[in-house]
């Protein structure tokens, strides 16, 4: 007996020594896209400047793709399995018959502003012209008519809407006058504004909770990869957190990425976001319906037919969430 019970530590004492000696395993690679070079999707880029992706052995490639209308597809092609992109692109796909649905979200403030050029004194001034959206279905379309509608003016028949690409190009065509108005983000729109362009609504104060920032991916990859999706919102929830709480390591990461070292830039994007950082990233239901009724009205889908907030769901009841805020 003492015989056999020798042996028995000897080979697990072997088998640990053995573990031990083993390599960790690589990394395990995945691209992540995003539509703008905005403040406004900086928590995941800061989850990977502080190595919150790389402690859950995660080497995540951020890429920039112009408007979030292509971004859907090119993660429904397989581009990407996660992304960010406007919920009413993700929704639009999802009508149209992919699996692209909602998992999260940054806030529920709109960091969106309908700006007009200067030469439009008053929103009856728009009829006739033309507005700068990043692609039809993208959050922009929706803001831009959701906006003219509000003056009386109605999208494509009083003001023709133009798909210019990625934030940057819609402010390009505003700047250059081929557009007359367009929906922009901070810094976008302040730089608008020292341009003597004009402010016609603040969608963060019209009275509707928003999707901003929607992370986005597919349900056969949330099925197949629950994993891998759980340790990528692990990580991003750490980003979050940290977007919120620690202001100068979130400057020098927006520094970074917007490539500049203005700092009264700086510190603006940081307040236009990280106070209204959601604790959870849960998508509001209310928000979700507003969409609906705005732009798929016509379709009889509830928000949970368009949203899964199921890995959200289960590390708010693990306890993961509250321990990230301690």
């Amino acid at each position: 007996m003492i015989i056999k019970i020798a042996i028995a530590l000897f080979l697990t004492l072997v088998t640990r020594v053995a573990d031990a000696g083993q390599a960790p395993s690589a990394p395990q690679a995945m691209r992540f896209l995003y539509p703008s070079l905005s403040g406004t999707f900086a928590a995941v880029w800061i989850a990977k400047e502080a190595g919150y992706f790389a402690g859950e052995n995660l080497d995540v490639e951020l890429i920039r793709v112009g408007g979030s209308t292509r971004i859907v597809a090119s993660m429904v092609g397989g581009s990407a399995p996660i992304i960010h992109a406007g919920a009413s692109a993700s929704m639009a796909a999802t009508v149209a018959g992919s699996d692209s649905v909602i998992i999260g979200c940054m806030s529920t403030k709109s960091p969106f502003h309908l700006i007009a050029r200067p030469e439009i004194k008053q929103p009856s001034d728009l009829k006739g012209k033309r507005a700068a959206i990043s692609a039809f279905g993208a959050t922009s379309d929706f803001l831009v008519r959701l906006g003219l509608r509000r003056f009386g003016l109605e999208p494509g028949k009083d003001v023709a809407l133009l798909p210019a690409g990625g934030d940057a190009e819609v402010f390009a065509a505003l700047q250059a006058g081929s557009v007359q108005v367009a929906a922009l983000a901070y810094p976008a729109y302040i730089h608008a504004l020292k341009m003597d362009m004009k402010e016609l609504i603040n969608f963060s104060e019209i009275g509707f909770e928003a999707v901003n920032a929607a992370l986005v991916s597919t349900r056969s990859y949330l099925n197949q990869n629950r994993d891998q999706a759980t340790r990528f919102m692990r990580a991003y929830i750490r980003g979050m957190q940290r977007y919120g709480s620690d202001k100068e390591f979130s400057k020098k990461v927006l520094g970074k990425y917007l490539r500049t070292a203005d700092t009264e830039v700086l510190e603006a994007s940081w307040k236009d976001v990280a106070p209204h950082l959601l604790r959870i990233p849960r998508p509001s239901t209310k928000a979700v319906q507003f969409i609906i009724d705005g732009q798929f009205k016509d379709k009889p889908h509830k928000p949970e037919f368009f949203v899964d907030t199921s890995i959200i769901d289960q590390l708010e009841r693990s306890g993961f969430i509250d321990s990230v805020y301690k």
